[in-house]
C-alpha cells in the first residue's frame, strides 16, 4: 500500500529489459547511440512534429530548468501558479540555471493558472521599464500539483494570454501522460497545437529508471543548441547516454507511456470512488490524473498507517493524536504498479 508518491514505484519490465539489451556491446556517448535516432523519430511521429529537437535527461528539475534557462534571461520573470512544481518542489532550480530570473506567481482553482490572472499580472510586469524584472515566459504544470488537468481548451486559453505578449509557453509534463489520456487528447494537440514551445516529456514518474525528454517544436524559433550547452555546462549530459535512450525507447515502444498512465489513473478513480464512500470523507480537489487529495476521518487513518500504508499528510502538520472522528487530508499517488488489491486493502483500512 505504497501511496507517497509515484517515485515510489520501480521501473517496469520492459524499461528493465531495454536496459539490459543496451548494455550489451559498445556505442557512442554523449547521445550519439543509434537507440537516441529512434527515440527522436519516435517522439517526432507521436507529437506530430517532423522538425523538432528532442533531448533526454535524467530527471523533471533538470528538464525544466534547462529549458525555462533557454526561455527566459536572467532580468525576467517565469509566470507559474502558486502551487506549480517550479515554485514548490526544485529548491530554486530554475531560478539557478536562468541565472537569477524571478518566478511570478498566478492563482487559479486546483492549481490552474485563470487565464484572467495571469492576463493581469503579466500586464502589471514591467510596468516602470528597466526598473522593474523583465516579462520572460509562462509555464504550465499538467498534470498539476493539485491533481487536476488542463484540457486543451484550457493550454490554449493560458498560451494566448502569453502570446498578446509575446511570450513563449513551456509546459511542465513531469505526468505529461496522466494529464493526457485523462483529456483524451492527442500529444500534439495539447501541447504545440495549442500554444506550448517547449515540453518536459516525463518518464520517470511512469514507468521509467530516470529519463525525461525536452522537447521543442520549433528550433528555427528556439535555438537548440543553447540547450544543447545548457544542458553540458549544468552537468546533465549523460556520457552513457544510451541508458537514458533505452529507457524511452522502451516507454514509447508500443504506446506503453499510455497504457501504464491509464492504469494509474483507473487506480486512482477506484480509490477516490471508495474514498467518498467513507462517512465524512470529502475530496479537496477533483480527481482527474493519478493524483488524490481527500479528507477522512483520524480513525482511518490511524489504522492504515498502523498497518505500514505509506502516504503523505496534506499539509504535513497533521498528527494521528486526537478525535477519532476529525477529518484530516492526505494526498495519495498511485502509479502503473499499483493493484486493485492495494487499493481494495487500503479502502477497507480507512473506512473501518
Amino acid at each position: 500500500m505504497y501511496f507517497a508518491s509515484d517515485n515510489t514505484s520501480g521501473a517496469h519490465p520492459k524499461v528493465m529489459e531495454a536496459l539490459m539489451a543496451a548494455n550489451d556491446g559498445y556505442a557512442m556517448p554523449y547521445g550519439a547511440d543509434p537507440i537516441m535516432d529512434e527515440v527522436r523519430q519516435m517522439i517526432r511521429d507521436k507529437f506530430e512534429a517532423p522538425n523538432a529537437a528532442v533531448y533526454l535527461v535524467a530527471t523533471g528539475s533538470a528538464a525544466n530548468a534547462l529549458s525555462l534557462a533557454c526561455l527566459c534571461p536572467p532580468w525576467a520573470t517565469i509566470f507559474a501558479h502558486v502551487n506549480s512544481h517550479i515554485e514548490e518542489d526544485e529548491c530554486g532550480a530554475p531560478e539557478f540555471f536562468t541565472g537569477g530570473s524571478k518566478i511570478t506567481l498566478v492563482e487559479g482553482d486546483h492549481a490552474r493558472m485563470d487565464p484572467d490572472a495571469l492576463r493581469k499580472t503579466i500586464a502589471h510586469t514591467a510596468r516602470a521599464g528597466v526598473h522593474n524584472v523583465q516579462r520572460g515566459a509562462v509555464s504550465i504544470t499538467n498534470a498539476t500539483e493539485a491533481g487536476a488537468v488542463y484540457s486543451v481548451a484550457d493550454v490554449t486559453a493560458l498560451a494566448s494570454v502569453a502570446k498578446e505578449f509575446g511570450l513563449p509557453v513551456h509546459m511542465d509534463g513531469a505526468r505529461f501522460a496522466n494529464a493526457l489520456v485523462s483529456s483524451n487528447a492527442s500529444p500534439a494537440e495539447m501541447t504545440w497545437k495549442a500554444g506550448v514551445d517547449v515540453l518536459s516529456f516525463g518518464g520517470t514518474k511512469n514507468g521509467c529508471m530516470g529519463v525525461e525528454a525536452v522537447v521543442i517544436f520549433d528550433p528555427g524559433k528556439h535555438d537548440p543548441w543553447e540547450f544543447e550547452l545548457r544542458r553540458k555546462r549544468g552537468g546533465h549530459l549523460f556520457s552513457k547516454h544510451r541508458f537514458l535512450s533505452a529507457q524511452m525507447k522502451a516507454y514509447l515502444q508500443d504506446d506503453l507511456w499510455l497504457m501504464l498512465a491509464r492504469h494509474a489513473n483507473a487506480m486512482a478513480d477506484r480509490l477516490s470512488t471508495g474514498i467518498l464512500a467513507i462517512d465524512g470523507a470529502k475530496l479537496m480537489h477533483p480527481t482527474m490524473g493519478n493524483q488524490i487529495f481527500a479528507y477522512w476521518p483520524r480513525a482511518g487513518h490511524r489504522k492504515a498507517m498502523d498497518a505500514g500504508a505509506k502516504y503523505y499528510f496534506w499539509p504535513f502538520d497533521q498528527s494521528l493524536d486526537g478525535p477519532d472522528d476529525e477529518l484530516l487530508s492526505a494526498r495519495l499517488v498511485p502509479s502503473w504498479s499499483t493493484t486493485e488489491e492495494d487499493v481494495d486493502q487500503f479502502l477497507s483500512l480507512i473506512a473501518g
